[in-house]
């Protein structure tokens, strides 16, 4: 263990950095922390999300390219630093029955070899706390539930070398924790939703949380409650960067600054595992760490 922390934020494709923890990511950053996004995929298959931006063929031919513009602006409003692991979109298979996915996709790679690539970023970053998605990846985007399961096993994995050798894969090392993200909660979008409602505002929330049980998951442990609302607005930055994806003026930007850092001024994550002692709740992703680092 060196003293300087490092973070890895494993993300599935470009844009998911902006719109789960960036606030965390800049606020560690703000304090020397080396902040690293692993970016699966480069969001080939999505689809343009911006109204002002849809019915454009050059966005519509080049989009990769467009995207990874897009990353790379939004990498440097974060102040991270941020690797491509190199695989195709999946994209959201939508109809019933579901169509299959495409051939050559993140989601039909091996589990194990997709694995590998992760962990010669861990073996060569060397993060002491990893964040990604759990197991219903979010949302089920079959991206995110890839992203999931590679990161469960470069976690573990990352310090075998008889699974991914030396020779290959770099020197073994042991990330300390991983979380899952988790800053799309109940309770946060009701305590929002309570609060617009209070001053006389519509709720962008109303028909979601009319929707939540249809989502049919368990409640998520929220184990740690980040500070982060002095980067709210680095957040926001950073997504609106993501042209394609946000609309400026859509859902994500209905709830008044003020309200947010009023009414819930952190970012939440669950301790999915952890080789520290640590106290729960806790309010810094490093507890445990820290002291030892």
């Amino acid at each position: 263990m060196t003293d300087q922390l490092r973070l890895m934020a494993v993300h599935a494709h470009p844009d998911d950095e902006s719109s789960k923890g960036a606030a965390t990511m800049a606020k560690y950053v703000s304090e020397g922390v080396d902040v690293l996004v692993v970016t699966c995929t480069g969001g080939e298959r999505g689809s343009i999300l911006n109204p002002k931006l849809q019915g454009d063929s050059y966005i519509e031919e080049h989009i990769h390219e467009v995207r990874k513009k897009e990353m790379d602006e939004a990498r440097d409003i974060l102040g991270v630093e941020q690797e491509w692991l190199g695989f195709v979109d999946s994209g959201l298979p939508e109809g019933e029955p579901l169509p299959p996915l495409p051939e050559g996709c993140f989601a039909l790679e091996d589990e194990d070899e997709a694995a590998g690539r992760l962990v010669r970023l861990v073996r060569s970053f060397r993060p002491q706390v990893i964040t990604t998605y759990d197991e219903n990846g979010g949302y089920p985007h079959p991206d995110h539930i890839m992203t999931h399961k590679i990161s469960m096993i470069a976690f573990d994995d990352a310090a075998n070398t008889e699974k991914y050798p030396e020779a290959e894969f770099g020197p073994a090392w042991q990330p300390q924790k991983l979380y899952y993200n988790q800053g799309f909660n109940l309770p946060r979008t009701v305590a929002l939703h309570e609060a617009l409602l209070a001053r006389g505002m519509e709720s962008p929330y109303e028909d979601w949380l009319k929707r939540w049980d249809d989502f049919e998951r368990e409640p998520r442990t929220l184990t740690t409650h980040v500070p982060c609302s002095e980067f709210f607005e680095t957040r926001d930055k950073a997504l609106i960067a993501h042209a394609t994806q946000i609309d400026p003026e859509g859902g994500w930007f209905r709830v008044p600054m003020d309200l947010q850092k009023e009414v819930w001024p952190t970012e939440e994550y669950e301790l999915a595992k952890s080789h520290v002692d640590t106290s729960l709740p806790e309010s810094d992703l490093f507890a445990g760490i820290r002291d030892n680092a």
